[in-house]
């Protein structure tokens, strides 16, 4: 084994390791440094000791102390429930009417509705509810299916196109994809459209598409155009279009037919939790 070197300079032994040129001087590591690493040595033997740690082939080390977060986590949740059971009981036994004249509930069915919303809802409609291309806005005043707290509420339970009991089922005729139109007659019948919302149309469009909106359209729209609320048949006069408002959008409804799905949430929540999502909606949107 060779003798180490010496480094001139500092009179410090090398550990013959060397880069560039650049021996490593075999200098001790600082005190603090030393202490500092055998505290947290001791302190991991003192927590593998107290606290869940090591796997094993059937389980883990449970600890002396035998904490478990997932234990902590349902005693949270349990006293949450009952912190929330007298308010939420109260919401139970109330109306939608009576919810919002009452301040007090009014202002937990507010707080509650807003979370339930933000964690359910925004993920299709927008954090602020004023959805998108194929999603509602909740905060206008155009309702597919009603504004009211009963519809609104309904509409929540039993939710739209999922083929459950009590869901809405309105759905329009693909007329393009299933061949009941040619193609020209939808272009004619999107010109058509274009005029009852109020705007410049081809005017020979209009008058070919006329006998074919009475025939195709005009049970579902009515013979103007202005819907069917009971039903979730939309408007076609005013300027809230849910797939766009383009003669390119248009003409791809007519086409394609399309109708979105929402979720039945009177399956996953009770009804204290319909009834705050449906205040916090009805409050927050231009209900009827």
């Amino acid at each position: 084994m060779s003798e180490r070197r010496i480094d001139e300079p500092t009179g410090v032994e090398t550990t013959e390791h060397e880069w560039d040129g650049i021996r490593e001087l075999d200098n001790p590591l600082p005190r603090w440094w030393l202490w500092t690493w055998y505290a947290s040595i001791a302190v991991a033997v003192v927590y593998w000791v107290l606290m869940p740690a090591w796997p094993g082939l059937h389980g883990y080390t449970k600890g002396i102390l035998h904490q478990s977060d997932r234990v902590k986590v349902i005693q949270d949740l349990a006293g949450l429930k009952a912190l929330r059971g007298a308010a939420g009981a109260e919401l139970q036994a109330a109306s939608l009417e009576e919810i919002e004249r009452d301040p007090k509930l009014q202002a937990y069915a507010m707080a509650a509705g807003q979370a339930l919303f933000g964690d359910n809802c925004a993920t299709c409609h927008g954090q602020g509810g004023t959805g998108g291309k194929g999603y509602p806005n909740l905060r206008d005043d155009v309702w597919l299916w009603g504004g009211s707290l009963e519809q609104i509420q309904h509409t929540i339970t039993y939710g739209v196109r999922t083929g459950e009991p009590g869901a809405a089922n309105t759905q329009m005729p693909a007329f393009g994809r299933d061949q009941m139109l040619k193609d020209s007659q939808i272009d004619d019948l999107t010109e058509y459209v274009v005029a009852l919302s109020h705007r410049p149309a081809d005017s020979a469009a209009v008058a070919r598409a006329t006998q074919i909106f009475a025939e195709q359209c005009a049970a579902c729209h009515g013979p103007e155009g202005k819907g069917d609320q009971s039903r979730g048949v939309p408007n076609l006069t005013d300027s809230e279009w849910l797939y766009g408002p383009t003669r390119d959008d248009i003409r791809d409804q007519i086409f394609n037919g399309r109708g979105g799905v929402m979720p039945t949430w009177g399956k996953r929540f009770d009804p204290q939790t319909i009834k705050a999502l449906t205040v916090y909606i009805h409050a927050n949107a231009g209900g009827q």
